[in-house]
Parts: C-alpha cells; structure tokens; sequence
C-alpha cells in the first residue's frame, strides 16, 4: 500500500474545501477523480502529496511521490535541462550512491544486505535508464527536446509537457495528476494512456477527459456531495460505471428528499390547522367543557409539533442541485444582415511569428463562418489551431490575405490560455467587479450593447458566493468558468474557443458540449478532447497540418 488517507479534511480560512476524504492506493490502482470546480480535487492531490497540511485525518505514506500539477511557475534563466535534472535528482543520487557502495564494498567481509538493499531500490525504479525515458517521453509527447533551451520561451502547453514527460520518465511508486491531458493531442493522449495503463505503481488521476477516465481509471472517487454526505467511491472500472452509477445514487436521493417533503407538508398543514383552532377568535360550543377541549387541542398540536421535530431531525439534506448550465439566447443576427452573408471571412490566410516562422499558411483557401454556422478545427499540437482562431478573432496580423468582419458583429472568445490573472491588482477584484469593468471597457469600444447583457450570476458557472470572492482565491477550474462567463457577457453573435474543455469539470463538459449544439449564435471550437470531437462529428471541420510539412 503506497498511500493510505483516512477521515481528510481541509478549509481555508472561513471556507471548507474537503471533508471526510478517504483514499487508499496500492500497486495497479488507477483512481479517477472527478466532481465540479471547486470540490477540492486539486487539494486532495496536494494533500496526499505532502504539500498541504490536513485540518483533520491523515496521510500515510510509502515509496516515492510525484505530483504534476496543472499549473507550472517559471524562474527567468531556467532550461529544459534544469527541469529534466530537477524530476530525476533522487535518481542520480541513488546511482551514485550505490557506486560509492559498489566500490567501497570489501568482498571478505563487507555487508551484502546493504548493497543489495541499494541496488534492489535503482533496479526498482530503473534508474540507469532514466535519460532515455526522459528522451522518448518528450519525443512521444511532442515536447521540446533541446536541454538548453529557456523555459520561458516555450508556451504554457510545451513547458506542461516537458515536466510531463520528466515526471512519467521518472517511475515513482505513487504518480498523482491533474489534468494531465490540458495541452496533449491524439499522439500524446494515446502515449499518456499506455503508459499510466501499464504503470507498475498507483495513480491518482484528476481529469475532466471521459475517454481517458474509461481507459486508465480502475475506479472513480466522487467529490461532489452524496446523500450520505461524505464523498463517494465508485469501485467499478471506467467512466460509463461512474455515470450509471452515480445517477442512480442521485435518482434515490431525490426520490428520498420528495418523499419527505410530502410527508413534511402533510404534517405542517395539520400544524396549522390545529393552531387555527387555538386562535383568540376559536370559542368552544356553548355548554361543551372547554378546557378538556382545549387541552385536548393542545395535546394535538404538540403531538403534530414533536412529528415534524421528528421529521427534521430524520429527514436527509436537499441534493445540491449540481450547478447547471443555464446558456443564454444568444443572436444569430442582427436586424437588416442577410443570412447568405458571413460574419467574418478569411481569405489565403498566413500567420508568421516575430522571427518570420510560419504558423499557419492555407493559401486558396476561403474559410467563412455565416449566421449560425457551425466549424469545428482539429490538429496535432503545432499545426496552428490556436494561431488560425487568433487570425479569424483578428487578434494576429495576416502575413499574406485578407480577413473581412461584417459591422457590428460581436465575438466571444475562450482562449487556450485563461484571462483571468494570477497575481495582481486585476486578481485582487471580486467575480463581480471584474464582470462590470469588462461590461464597461466592451461598451467603451462600442461592443456591448446595454439590452443584451448577460448577468454573470444567471449563468449558473458559479455561485454568487463564489463571484463575490477575490478572483486570486479561486481553483483553476473556477477561473475556467468566469473565463467561459466573460466570453457570453455581450452576447456574441460568434462564439469562438480553443480547448474549451481544459479544466472544466465532467459535467460542465457535457452541459456545455449541448449548449454549443443548440445555440443560435454562430461556433468555432478547436479542440484534442476526443468525446466533443465525437459529439461534434456532424459540424463542418478543417483539420489543419503541420505547416512545415
């Protein structure tokens, strides 16, 4: 057993984040994560790494950890080749250690079990074979492979998957993830999945990928609340399990709380049928003997007030509705556009970088999104998807063609790479202010019109508690969220994004994979999540190829 967590429990100040968490993990487990942003997913992971201390429970122990974050802080100067020397220390060290063994050890009489406890502990995590791991996992993750250059100069996506790579070369006995498949295509998804399937240790796995989940996950541990309160695990295998499973737990759980609803309702009105009785206007029938009737009537009324006490103390909590989606009505058009008309027009496009690289390069190529219309742009990473959705929002410059935005179109972007910031005067702000001084900077430019605002707290993204909080103390996937809200705040009549699902938990997936099939406003998505892939299989698609080639 390489990691035993019993009874866990962590808040920030005023703020419970996880409470009564229990997790055990042996050689050969792969457990599946999941529950909505905010549920404290990426909190277990630091707590079952170390890095946090619980408010309550413990944590036990044993073999190496490695956790990979979904978020990674650069320090100016460093290299790939720092990185790489980081995540492997504890391997060079061990080596050396059994070398100083190795050579001092005296053959007549020195001490066998020491040396084979240290050679048992380098064939265990093959760490003679390390820089080759490290070398085919870049390679296979599509990650940058020369060791000198700065991490600073690769994007958020190259640096995740460099570390990546160093932490799967790495073979720890415990290997925590989360959200390992943010910044991976096909070819990185299907090496990250062989390898967490044959992985000789225990994974603990936060991700919002369903494909993945269904193919690694040898049980799913739910965070979101339960009827019983604490969270659940569901110990079959996969994805499809979890959900059947889940939403039969839910089924009973509503059933239960309808049930005792009704029986609440049935006894208050009794309640206050009795107290209508006792009101000052109620006089007993002239010769009758009021006070054995009064005290009869009392007797009646504290019988239906001890039921209803009964009934509250026995009666379960009310299922936190999961927070649903509530897209809105966005415009297709405005009035006087014509239909047969585009929104936005690319013409031969070609991006290139500051250094005069090509990014992305389609000449004869028309790419028109009308009224309603429907694209959906797929490639491996490199081929430019990011880059062409830049050039169709008209955020890049066109090195050759031309792009034309019909008048008074307003776009709603989801980039790759959040808006909301980290540290800074822009993070202190609470969800509701940063909402009303995007509202007032997109009315400066002439992009909000006043009749179609769309209030952040009707989307059901997150909880007015949540937006009233400083932008900084919410989780990754938080942020995801306010990201997707921002983008709907003007009511765009193009909705463009780029990987929408990265961070964004199972079920807002889902709801949102809907919303964007049945919403009047116009669509681009790039995206590597194979299961939207599948749901959108029907929309027009442009599969872009490595310009290089």
């Amino acid at each position: 057993m390489h990691l035993v967590a019993t009874d866990l429990a962590f808040a920030y100040p005023g703020r419970p984040v996880l409470q009564d968490a229990q997790v055990r993990v042996s050689d050969g487990v792969r457990l599946g994560v999941v529950g909505e942003n905010g549920s404290g997913k990426s909190t277990l992971l630091h707590l079952l790494a170390g890095d946090l201390t619980p408010s309550a429970g413990e944590v036990r122990r044993a073999g190496s950890i490695a956790l990979v974050t979904q978020e990674l802080h650069v320090t100016p100067g460093r290299t790939v080749g720092d990185l790489v020397e980081d995540t492997l220390a504890h391997l060079r060290a061990l080596v050396t250690e059994l070398e100083a063994v190795a050579a001092g050890f005296d053959h007549d009489g020195g001490d066998l079990a020491e040396l084979s406890d240290v050679l048992a502990r380098v064939e265990h995590l093959a760490a003679w074979d390390a820089d080759r791991r490290v070398d085919e996992a870049l390679s296979r993750l599509g990650a940058v492979r020369d060791l000198t250059r700065p991490l600073e100069t690769l994007s958020v996506g190259q640096r995740y998957r460099v570390r990546l790579a160093c932490h799967l070369a790495e073979r720890a006995d415990l290997l925590l993830l989360d959200e390992p498949t943010n910044h991976l295509d096909d070819s990185g998804v299907a090496y990250l999945t062989e390898t967490l399937q044959s992985w000789r240790g225990g994974v603990v796995l936060v991700s919002h990928d369903r494909e993945l989940l269904d193919d690694v996950a040898t049980a799913v541990y739910d965070l979101d609340p339960s009827m019983d309160g604490p969270p659940v695990l569901y110990g079959q295998p996969g994805y499809h399990s979890y959900r059947l499973n889940k939403a039969q737990m839910l089924a009973r759980w509503r059933q239960r709380y309808r049930t005792e609803q009704e029986r609440r309702a049935a006894l208050e009105f009794r309640l206050d049928r009795s107290y209508e009785g006792l009101s000052d206007e109620w006089r007993p029938p002239k010769g009758s003997q009021k006070h054995r009737c009064g005290t009869r009537a009392r007797i009646h009324v504290k019988a239906a007030d001890r039921l209803v006490e009964q009934l509250k103390a026995e009666a379960v909590d009310v299922p936190p509705p999961p927070q649903e989606l509530a897209f809105p009505d966005l415009p297709s058009m405005s009035p006087g556009w014509d239909a047969a008309d585009a929104l936005v027009e690319l013409r031969s496009p070609r991006v290139e970088a500051p250094d005069g690289a090509v990014r992305v390069d389609l000449p004869g190529t028309r790419l028109a999104v009308p009224p309603s219309g429907r694209l959906l742009v797929t490639g491996a990473n490199g081929t430019g998807k990011s880059t062409l959705l830049g050039a169709l929002c008209g955020t890049l410059p066109l090195a050759r063609g031309s792009r034309t935005l019909r008048e008074g179109v307003r776009i709603g972007v989801v980039g790759q790479e959040g808006r909301v910031p980290d540290d800074g005067p822009d993070a202190a702000r609470s969800g509701f202010d940063a909402y009303a001084a995007e509202a007032l900077e997109l009315l400066s430019r002439g992009e909000l019109d006043p009749d179609h605002l769309v209030p952040v707290a009707a989307l059901g993204l997150l909880s007015e508690a949540e937006l009233e909080r400083p932008l900084r103390e919410l989780s990754v996937g938080q942020r995801r969220r306010f990201d997707v809200a921002l983008a709907l705040l003007h009511a765009p009549h193009l909705l463009v994004l780029d990987e929408p699902t990265n961070h964004l938990s199972v079920d807002l997936v889902d709801a949102l994979t809907l919303a964007l099939q049945r919403t009047s406003a116009a669509v681009v998505v790039a995206t590597h999540d194979r299961r939207m892939r599948a749901d959108l299989a029907d929309w027009h698609h442009l599969d872009l190829q490595d310009p290089a080639t």
